[in-house]
Parts: C-alpha cells; structure tokens; sequence
C-alpha cells in the first residue's frame, strides 16, 4: 500500500479551493460584499453549493479567503532608496488601484460591516496593512518612528478622499503635491 496523501496535498482539493476563491474574489471586487453568496461563488467557480459551504461554511469563510487572496497578491512598487519617488510610485499604484473601482468595492464592504464581527475588523486590518506595508516600510527607512504612523495616514487618506469620496483623479501632480506637503509638515522636505 502507497502512501496516502494529506488532503492539502489533493490536487483535486488545491484545484477546487483555487477556483472557487478566484470566483469569490471576482465577485467581491466587480459586485461587492453583498454578491458573495455560497450560491453565486459555486455557479461562477462550477462547483455544487455543497462543496463550497463543505470547505466555507460561512460568508465570512469565504470572505476571509477573498482578503486573504487579495492581500497575498497585493503588490508594490519595488523600492530606490529615495523618500519622495518612492512614496510618490506607492501612492500613484494606490490611485491606480482605487480608480479602478475594485479596491473601492472591497474597501467599502469591509467599512460598512465594521464592528460587525471579530472577522471583518481583522479582515480589514489585514487589507490596510496589507496595502500600506510597502509605503511603511519607506517611511520608516526615513522618518522618526513618531512620525510614521501620522504621515501614512496623511498620504493614504489623501488619495482616499480624492478618488474614492470627491471622485476626482489622483493624478501624478496631486500626488506629488500631497507627498511634498507631508514631507514638509515632517521637516523632510525644504518647502521653498
């Protein structure tokens, strides 16, 4: 007798799990939370309902797999060392993510569930961190540690407000104009 295989190592199981977090995904950012049923995610990725709730017996299973996919693939222009490009390049993906409406989808069902389960606040912790790790992590290389954690959320929330609130471009000058702002407001950047 042969050895047998874990079920994580089924490729049959690896294929399905694959296929139906793809479908939840699609769903989530194209329709928004509210799409993501075991039914629709099954239709979409041609599984039975029953296969679906078997390996998420919850929306929020399936919605922690969706983040969970998202986040792992989340990616960030690659770092030079100089403060202004970088977080320049980091924001201009950020806008570019935002405007084309998915991030925006995801985002917004996360906010709207807020303090609705344990689940949906982590997930959306998960999403931020996610998201900003990149432009953290250059701030850090270069700002006072009080710092951070204020000039991220300047940068982050300025793009947020512009593209997903006035629905207005977060074109390359606004984002270069927001990035000289807050390195001035933080002693990194001669105003003149």
């Amino acid at each position: 007798m042969g050895e047998r295989k874990a079920p994580g190592d089924d490729p049959r199981v690896l294929r399905t799990h694959r296929d139906v977090v793809d479908a939840a995904v699609r769903l989530f950012a194209t329709e928004g939370w509210a799409a993501v049923t075991h039914a629709e995610v099954a239709r979409r990725a041609g599984y039975s309902k029953a296969t679906v709730y078997a390996h998420w017996p919850t929306r929020l299973d399936l919605m922690r797999a969706s983040v969970g996919r998202i986040c792992d693939e989340t990616d960030h222009p690659e770092p030079t060392g100089d403060l202004r490009a970088d977080l320049v390049a980091g924001l201009v993906d950020f806008a570019e993510d935002l405007a084309g409406g998915h991030l925006d989808r995801v985002l917004g069902g996360l906010l709207e569930r807020r303090g609705s389960d344990p689940t949906v606040d982590e997930l959306r912790h998960r999403l931020y961190e996610a998201g900003t790790r990149s432009l953290a992590s250059v701030l850090r290389a270069h700002l006072p540690a009080e710092d951070v954690e204020p000039s991220l959320a300047l940068l982050v929330g300025g793009v947020l407000a512009r593209t997903s609130f006035q629905a207005e471009p977060s074109s390359r000058a606004f984002v270069e104009d927001l990035v000289d702002r807050v390195l001035a407001s933080s002693g990194r950047l001669d105003p003149s």
